[in-house]
């Protein structure tokens, strides 16, 4: 006899990242068009490397998360602000999540600095598979499932170049649910991002960059904190706390428009597995346009 339990799920839904400073599009879209180029980024994140279900005939299967990201975001004048998107997918066993999210942000200048004011709109494509050992169980052995969502976020983020910035969103603000099917509940979750560049006059080379990430949902919060040591704008490394989950390492380097990560996640949750890997690279760029050349018309030859 075989029976069935199923209990809710109170852990975080949307993926995590612990480049986040480098990530700011995907907790933020009024991030979308800061700056002065197109900005196009990708992250792969291995988490919880080991940690693996083994299966009847000796094989095994990653249950850790595996999550890809890409995202893009330009300003555009005529629109007196940016667009981007930012398109993720995220599998952790039988669950497969694809995020589509595309935003806008009005940019304005605000004090010694400037202010994004962005909303997006969020697609999710939620799949979830049969279990390959789920022998007679009616729940576990059903046929693959899978539903659209669609949802929305709002956010703020303002900037004050080479000093400081600070932002805040509210993503998946509708809670878009259904009770069929993959009987999923998006739920809302309040983003607070902030960080600083601290410099050293009498070492011009070398400034600190502590940054924080504050993510909240109904019944829980999650926060980042980190501080990289950069030297000549060029390379830099330091260390990530993530609150009753990991400790990392981060380390990466800039060269000319690329700007590339490395981090490693130290376990310290009761998960006890390796840790987790992620790599990040970006490219922003700029795109000149000749201006058209100006006729001038004299009366005398119309």
């Amino acid at each position: 006899m075989c029976t069935s339990l199923m209990l809710p799920l109170a852990a975080q839904q949307l993926p995590q990242y612990t480049q986040y400073m480098f990530n700011k599009l995907v907790n933020n879209p009024g991030y979308a068009g800061a700056g002065d180029g197109i900005c196009v980024s990708g992250t792969i994140r291995q988490q919880w490397v080991g940690f693996k279900s083994t299966n009847d005939d000796g094989s095994s299967d990653n249950l850790g998360p595996e999550t890809y990201l890409i995202s893009i975001h330009s300003p555009i004048k005529v629109l007196h602000g940016g667009i981007g998107a930012t398109i993720q997918q995220d599998k952790i066993g039988p669950f497969s999540d694809i995020y589509f999210n595309v935003m806008y942000a009005y940019q304005t200048t605000l004090g010694a600095g400037d202010l994004g004011i962005g909303a997006q709109l969020n697609i999710l494509n939620k799949t979830i598979s049969a279990f390959p050992d789920a022998g007679s169980d009616p729940v576990l052995s059903a046929n693959e499932e899978t539903d659209m969502y669609f949802d929305a976020g709002i956010g703020l983020y303002y900037r004050v170049p080479d000093n400081y910035y600070i932002g805040i969103s509210v993503l998946q603000m509708l809670q878009s649910n259904k009770d069929v099917g993959t009987h999923f509940h998006m739920r809302r979750e309040i983003d607070l991002m902030a960080g600083y560049e601290l410099e050293f006059p009498n070492l011009p080379a070398i400034d600190i960059l502590p940054s924080i990430l504050i993510k909240a949902t109904s019944g829980s919060i999650q926060y980042d904190a980190t501080a990289l040591l950069r030297y000549q704008r060029k390379i830099w490394g330091g260390l990530s706390w993530r609150y009753q989950d990991a400790v990392a390492l981060i380390v990466g380097f800039d060269y000319k428009n690329f700007n590339i990560g490395y981090s490693y996640d130290f376990n310290t949750s009761a998960i006890g597995t390796t840790g987790s890997h992620e790599i990040r690279a970006s490219y922003c760029f700029k795109i000149e346009v000749d201006k058209i050349r100006k006729v001038y018309r004299n009366t005398r030859f119309l």
